[in-house]
């Protein structure tokens, strides 16, 4: 089982989500749909070359972000993690995915 944290602007949160569930993230047991979400704030600068959703290249921006975070089976995560790249904004979206101990 893995879990996966990934960043988001609010216009996108739940497009996100749903692109995870429709691929198999966020089950635990007898539940789907399963997701932890709370607002922050994200800073970045886009360099010259890239093509940002918000802000422009050299300028640090700072946005209003959600961090979510669901669980993936082992075998579902690179389909996972191909769904969110595939519905995130971000030319570069930034996520974590760590390997849970089972205990």
């Amino acid at each position: 089982m893995y879990k996966l944290c990934y960043f988001v602007p609010e216009t996108h949160v739940e497009q996100t989500k749903q692109a995870l569930f429709d691929a198999g993230a966020g089950r635990i047991g007898d539940y789907d749909c399963c997701a932890w979400q709370c607002l922050g704030q994200g800073q970045f600068r886009p360099l010259d070359g890239s093509d940002p959703f918000i802000g422009k290249a050299g300028a640090i921006e700072a946005v209003d972000e959600y961090k979510v975070e669901l669980v993936c089976a082992d075998e579902l995560i690179r389909e996972a993690l191909a769904a969110l790249k595939r519905a995130h904004p971000y030319e570069e979206p930034a996520y974590e995915v760590y390997r849970m101990a089972e205990l």
